[in-house]
């Protein structure tokens, strides 16, 4: 049963100033799902988290000002978020687990891996880039003028369901845009630094250029790669996705559990 057909209860926890959402399903070695920016667990996960839930004990939270949780007086960041998801897992008693983050939450792996190794396994990196050139010319224009009727209205709905309140959802996207508009690169040095074995992932026209994904493969001492048919986060089901009907995101929920279970990953 598709994830947005059942009845789902949460978990809040006080985290670093923030009262956080979680969800867990499922039972065996933890993975925690990290959504995109401005979505939920849903939007991301919906499709693909009952399935990973068969064989992981799932963790998926909600970020600061996203769904759920609640905001903070400060910006977004990066380091915030890892900060905050390194918290919650020792909150529960969790010394190391899997990390899942797609767009977004990708690049809060990549901090958490640099930030947080010890509570890290492994690491599956969907659809980010850890620098600006990562992505097209017109995806940072876009930041220099956003429009909010321009965010998409799959992600405004579930957003309101969630939490009726259209401030609450004006200041998430307020600050969404301005963690993007002053992306700043992380350093190849710390991104090699990472020790976790980690699975980078894109679609084939995804925002992520697919020579960017190989300069990430090659940049992680433990990494392997995976560029499959589809656009962003099409490959897991992703709320945008254009056909909801695809057995492709089975087949990356495969992907995923066979590399999760796989002996270490040779140093390149």
């Amino acid at each position: 049963m598709n994830r947005s057909q059942a009845q789902t209860t949460g978990n809040y926890s006080s985290v670093n100033g923030i009262k956080m959402y979680y969800e867990i399903h499922g039972a065996g070695t933890p993975l925690v799902l990290i959504h995109g920016g401005g979505s939920t667990i849903n939007t991301s996960f919906g499709r693909i988290l009952p399935l990973l839930a068969k064989t992981h004990k799932v963790i998926a939270v909600e970020l600061q000002a996203h769904g759920h949780t609640s905001d903070r007086n400060a910006p977004e960041s990066f380091e915030q978020d890892a900060n905050d998801i390194a918290t919650l897992l020792k909150q529960l008693n969790i010394d190391r687990a899997d990390i899942f983050g797609f767009s977004n939450g990708g690049h809060d792996c990549i901090e958490l891996g640099i930030r947080h190794p010890e509570c890290v396994r492994r690491l599956i990196i969907a659809s980010a880039f850890y620098k600006r050139d990562g992505a097209p010319a017109g995806f940072w224009n876009g930041f220099n003028d956003p429009k909010f009727i321009d965010m998409p209205q799959v992600y405004k709905d579930a957003f309101l369901k969630i939490n009726n309140n259209p401030d609450a959802l004006m200041n998430m996207f307020n600050k969404d845009v301005q963690r993007m508009r002053t992306f700043k690169n992380w350093q190849k040095e710390d991104v090699q630094s990472i020790q976790a074995p980690a699975l980078i992932v894109i679609g084939d026209h995804d925002l992520t250029t697919p020579e960017h994904a190989v300069e990430m493969y090659r940049l992680l001492p433990h990494a392997r790669l995976a560029i499959l048919p589809g656009g962003h986060g099409s490959y897991m089901g992703e709320a945008m996705s254009p056909d909801p009907d695809s057995k492709i995101p089975e087949l990356f929920v495969a992907m995923v559990n066979e590399f999760l279970a796989s002996p270490e990953v040779e140093n390149k």
